[in-house]
């Protein structure tokens, strides 16, 4: 047994050391506690590291500019006298036994006889045709007259049927020609919209406004009906 006066003291230093080292242990776990993020006890809100999933950006309105309407004049123009407007001449594409051009064309403006009951009507402020037989209006169509006043009013008739003429002064085509009067040596009509010679449709979309160079314009399959329907010598009136 030893009973040296050191192990009193010895014994009363383990109980304090063992203290000690709980304390400490338990202060450094509540440290790391306290500062780890896990247990969101840290005055900073963690930073995320994920991107967001969409983004807000300020894209300007698109502006629209309208380009400017050319005229459908401007796609053809004579360059002839401003007399040519209200004429063309006819120039026959195939040989047809309704139509027969005559030798001098001031005898050609003589209306052939006509005994039957069909009467064709242009209303120039209306821009606009009835087609009678009798008293009773069979067809009524959208049409076009010439351009500053250049189709002629009066009492006229159809004096000559062509399945397709052409207008030498402008290098068109004019389906279903009924010639109505001539105007020194060249004759003015109706007929459908024109053929430009690269086979597009002149003024296609304007039937119902002056636009033609003074022939009275109708649709392409208006034009055929009136074709098929009139004869020799059917009166034509235009007026305003």
């Amino acid at each position: 047994m030893n009973n040296s006066p050191d192990s009193p003291r010895r014994g009363k230093l383990y109980p304090a050391l063992i203290i000690f080292l709980i304390c400490t242990v338990v202060g450094v776990a509540a440290w790391t506690a306290s500062s780890s993020p896990a247990f969101g006890l840290t005055s900073e809100a963690p930073t995320p590291t994920h991107s967001s999933p969409f983004a807000l950006a300020q894209i300007a309105k698109p502006t629209y500019t309208p380009s400017p309407t050319i005229p459908p004049s401007a796609t053809l123009q004579p360059t002839n006298t401003p007399e040519s407007l209200a004429i063309a001449e006819i120039v026959l594409d195939t040989p047809t036994t309704e139509y027969t051009a005559p030798i001098n064309p001031s005898a050609a403006i003589s209306a052939p006889s006509y005994s039957g009951n069909k009467y064709i009507l242009v209303d120039i402020s209306e821009q606009h045709m009835y087609v009678y037989e009798g008293d009773t209006i069979i067809y009524s169509f959208v049409s076009s007259t010439g351009m500053g006043n250049a189709t002629r009013v009066g009492l006229f008739s159809v004096l000559d049927k062509i399945p397709s003429a052409y207008g030498a002064t402008w290098d068109i085509w004019m389906p279903n020609w009924l010639g109505i009067y001539y105007s020194g040596s060249l004759e003015n009509g109706i007929h459908a919209l024109p053929i430009l010679p690269n086979g597009a449709t002149l003024w296609e979309g304007y039937l119902g406004v002056p636009i033609s160079f003074g022939c009275v314009v109708l649709g392409t399959y208006e034009a055929q009906l009136l074709y098929d329907w009139a004869e020799l010598g059917t009166p034509v009136e235009i007026q305003w």
